[in-house]
């Protein structure tokens, strides 16, 4: 076992030592001259040496504190350069865990951009429909679906999720080219379980229960079920946010201007302590940037 003094007074000793003045000590290291001189006293009771001489206004080195002040001195620049070591190579690296269709539709297509504007660090994106564990799985940031506030965490909502049907082109023209809400109810639907097929059929006037009755493929995650429409395989009910890009390159179609959501959003999250973090904040304004840009569909690329 190490039988080391009190750091705290450590800490003080050697910034006294190096001013041989308690009182500009004290200005540095935000306290009190009475706390420094109490600390000072803990340091030689401890030690059973006196370390300083007090000399009417002034404080001087003894020989034995000369050279525990050269020592303390050396161990202080050692932990400083340490801790400063595990601080650039955080700094350095980003490490983001957000949902399987997050990542596939929107996050991944862009998220070179972030690296091409912060070159100096290193991102790695791992998608992941589970909870995140930010200290055991080494998470700085989560992009997560659901509804805040979450315990212990910040919490950035980003945008809201709204569903549309969606169908390839193909498949649409393989319909007569129309698609009216009514006929849904008697074509293939990817995924026809979901709640959020019953909020649009009765936000579009028909009644709700009856779409549970329409088979279908049920797919697990919304990337797989645009895939599946993309494939001709159905109509799908899908975020038109994330899902621009084939919008306008023309692999899905748009049948209806009508949404629905179930109140949920996708949120940035990260552990509340971490709020002054540099490379989340740089992160965060990025994100948010990107975001915003696709909603008003001033993207480019």
């Amino acid at each position: 076992m190490r039988r080391l003094p009190p750091l705290s007074a450590v800490r003080v000793f050697e910034a006294a030592a190096r001013h041989e003045n308690f009182t500009a000590a004290a200005a540095e290291l935000g306290m009190t001259q009475a706390a420094v001189s109490h600390q000072i006293r803990v340091l030689e009771d401890r030690l059973g040496q006196q370390l300083f001489r007090r000399e009417r206004q002034r404080v001087l080195l003894t020989d034995a504190g000369r050279r525990a002040a050269l020592r303390a001195g050396r161990g202080l620049d050692e932990i400083e350069a340490a801790f400063a070591e595990l601080r650039a190579e955080d700094d350095s690296a980003l490490t983001i865990s957000t949902t399987v269709t997050f990542a596939n539709t929107w996050l991944a297509w862009r998220l070179g951009r972030f690296q091409v504007s912060h070159p100096d660090v290193a991102v790695r994106l791992s998608a992941d429909n589970s909870l995140t564990d930010f200290a055991a799985h080494g998470v700085d940031v989560a992009i997560r679906l659901g509804e805040a506030p979450w315990p212990g965490l910040a919490a950035h909502r980003l945008v809201t999720v709204d569903f549309t049907p969606m169908c390839s082109p193909r498949f649409l023209a393989d319909h007569g080219g129309h698609i009216a809400p009514e006929d849904l109810l008697h074509l293939p639907l990817i995924s026809p379980g979901e709640p959020i097929w019953a909020q649009w059929l009765q936000a579009a006037g028909l009644s709700a229960p009856t779409v549970r009755a329409v088979p279908g493929v049920q797919l697990d995650t919304q990337a797989n079920e645009g895939h599946a429409a993309m494939a001709d395989q159905g109509v799908a009910m899908l975020t038109p946010f994330l899902w621009r890009h084939d919008l306008a390159d023309g692999r899905l179609t748009r049948l209806f201007p009508l949404t629905a959501t179930l109140g949920q959003a996708f949120w940035l999250v990260y552990p509340e302590h971490r709020r002054r973090s540099a490379k989340i904040r740089r992160f965060r304004e990025w994100l948010e940037a990107e975001v915003a840009l696709t909603q008003t569909g001033l993207e480019q690329g």
